[in-house]
């Protein structure tokens, strides 16, 4: 695939060249209205203190916390949005589990589920309700290539949640990403907290999301569009093509890879430390491959798939 094919095709898929700036947000947490340790205006307050340009409170919608859709708005101010979520439970996986799906930017009122209500059923309704969907830490819970078959409307993937690492060191979701882009399925990617408690599990996951401004509705429009990257601490400024190479600025990083549907053909690495690195455009026809950033204390960052076809 030829430079100029390639630059449009990333331009489109990937929101470095979209209008707008990147803001911070986390989009799992929970606070005492499920199974938090802290208040709703605490838990806010703590993103905001560290940065953060929006955040999503999921509380679990459960019966036992009375299916919350968590009020966040007295906690907004001009510089921090919030956005309403809840993590869905009906149904379960394959192997017997419950169903974790983390869900934003449900109404309010979003109603707690019927008698009988399916885990197809509920997540069709809070994405016609206009909810961005994600399966939550699938890691954790061993989520199977059916499990995402059986939710076709689900938008992305946990492929990083930071509590589920830090509480039971499986935080990773691209086992279960890839099998299912290697399937034609078109997931994005989105890293989290997935904050109970502030401490080890703070702050260590996030998404960055490309808006003209941080309103409810640009950063859900962006989350819907795929405009966004995950990171848990690499910043990615920009990735184009120039010529017959992809070059990526980002803050300094000591290794990055192209992988893909076609990985041992797409694949490149740095050794040394760098804020601009140029990389082989992958020599493909289909499928599609992502970018990772590493820096020299282990963190990653994680493109959204780029499709070639």
């Amino acid at each position: 695939m030829g430079g100029t094919m390639m630059a449009d095709l990333i331009e489109r898929q990937l929101p470095f060249a979209a209008p707008g700036r990147f803001w911070r947000g986390n989009l799992h947490m929970h606070s005492t209205r499920s199974d938090g340790d802290h208040p709703v205006a605490e838990a806010c307050a703590a993103y905001a203190r560290e940065g953060y340009d929006f955040v999503a409170m999921t509380d679990h919608f459960l019966p036992d916390y009375g299916h919350p859709v968590t009020d966040t708005r007295a906690c907004r101010t001009p510089n921090f949005v919030t956005l309403a979520g809840a993590e869905l439970h009906q149904g379960r996986l394959s192997n017997g589990e419950i169903w974790h799906i983390v869900a934003v930017g449900l109404p309010w009122d979003f109603g707690p589920p019927s008698d009988g209500e399916t885990a197809e059923a509920i997540c069709a309704r809070a994405v016609a309700a206009g909810a961005f969907l994600a399966f939550a830490h699938p890691g954790w819970f061993a989520l199977k290539p059916e499990d995402v078959r059986s939710l076709p409307m689900v938008h992305a993937v946990e492929v990083y949640n930071h509590g589920t690492e830090i509480g039971q060191m499986r935080g990773d979701g691209w086992y279960l990403a890839d099998m299912a882009l290697n399937e034609g399925r078109r997931l994005t990617a989105i890293a989290t907290d997935d904050m109970h408690r502030l401490g080890a599990g703070f702050a260590g996951g996030w998404t960055m999301v490309k808006a003209d401004d941080v309103t409810v509705e640009a950063i859900l429009a962006a989350l819907h569009a795929g405009k966004f990257y995950a990171s848990q601490g690499p910043m990615i400024h920009d990735i184009c093509v120039e010529g017959e190479a992809l070059v990526i600025d980002c803050s300094p990083v000591v290794t990055a890879a192209l992988v893909g549907s076609r990985a041992r053909r797409a694949n490149a690495r740095i050794t040394e430390i760098s804020s601009r690195v140029t990389l082989p455009l992958p020599q493909m026809q289909g499928g599609y491959f992502r970018v990772i950033l590493r820096d020299r204390h282990g963190r990653h960052a994680w493109t959204n798939p780029v499709w070639l076809d």
